[in-house]
């Protein structure tokens, strides 16, 4: 299904520079006391997170939080204005900027971790791909990180999609119909796979290494980035999501079990998960995160999934304060 070909939003070849995007002379600052960011969060993780380890005590902004299941929804939510910015692997934020979205991505983290994997059901006979064959899959939603994985262990065990039957269903969904036998497959993450993985015992068939990015992007609406007090909390809350990851590495069994409280699982599960919020660490947004939007990108169009071309230069905003 091609849902996409290159759009042009009337913005100079190249880069989201600061002054194709902010008014004359405006600087990631302004009156914070005034400034209200309105944050997308899937599954209310991030807010919990910060919220435990005491770093939104002294907020000098306003945050109005919104969650959401699946970056399907965050990222609509992105278009409509809704919200001013949230968090998603890169495979959904280029499958929404495909879409006609216009966002700017402001920052980037990645971890060794994919934070995604394929599951089969505890007594299941598969135990390869290749036995997928026939079988009942859901990826979770179109377009997702969990569908990008799909794609890519399918091709590297040689075998179509076409030779299974694919099942696009939101997160809670998916979790109902795998929990009730009604699927032979699940690719999921984060809090919908510590559950699967912990109620169901769900067994791990792949995890996409060498496949996922293991990126979290964070993207902006651009009249966000074009306000200065929003750009001034942007970067804040951008370094507050670092410094969570700080507290991770330096507090490991802290993090567990606010996890397994969060997600009610065992702490030895949650102990397994733990690398994929300790390994994050933040990126630039430079060439190289342009290179790895469009590979991204060559793999969905490849999947027959997104068509068209896009520049993603127009889509990255390099001049986020990280100091």
């Amino acid at each position: 299904m091609i849902l996409s070909t290159r759009r042009s939003f009337g913005l100079r070849a190249g880069a989201l520079a600061a002054s194709s995007l902010l008014p004359s002379g405006a600087r990631a600052t302004g009156d914070l006391a005034k400034t209200v960011l309105r944050v997308g969060d899937q599954t209310g993780a991030l807010q919990s997170k910060l919220r435990i380890a005491r770093l939104l005590d002294d907020l000098p902004y306003k945050i109005e939080w919104s969650v959401f299941s699946a970056a399907l929804n965050l990222h609509e939510a992105l278009r409509a204005d809704a919200i001013d910015i949230g968090g998603a692997n890169d495979s959904p934020t280029v499958s929404a900027i495909a879409s006609g979205s216009k966002i700017a991505i402001v920052a980037a983290w990645r971890s060794r971790s994919q934070g995604v994997s394929l599951l089969v059901p505890k007594h299941s006979s598969v135990r390869s791909l290749a036995e997928l064959r026939g079988k009942t899959v859901s990826p979770t939603t179109r377009g997702s990180v969990a569908h990008f994985l799909l794609l890519g262990e399918l091709k590297r065990a040689g075998v179509d999609p076409r030779e299974i039957n694919i099942a696009f269903l939101a997160p809670a969904d998916a979790s109902a119909a795998f929990a009730s036998g009604k699927l032979d497959a699940w690719a999921t993450w984060g809090l919908f796979e510590a559950r699967a993985r912990g109620a169901l015992q769900a067994r791990v068939l792949a995890t996409g290494e060498g496949i996922n990015s293991g990126l979290s992007l964070y993207s902006a609406t651009r009249a966000a980035v074009r306000d200065a007090g929003k750009l001034a909390a942007i970067a804040d809350l951008a370094k507050r999501v670092d410094r969570g990851f700080e507290w991770t590495r330096a507090n490991r069994q802290a993090h567990i079990a606010w996890y397994a409280d969060f997600t009610r699982q065992d702490p030895a599960l949650i102990a397994e998960l733990y690398g994929q919020e300790a390994e994050n660490a933040r990126l630039p947004v430079d060439d190289a995160l342009v290179e790895r939007l469009a590979h991204t990108f060559g793999v969905w169009v490849e999947a027959g999934v997104l068509g068209g071309s896009i520049d993603f230069n127009d889509y990255v905003y390099r001049s986020l304060p990280w100091g």
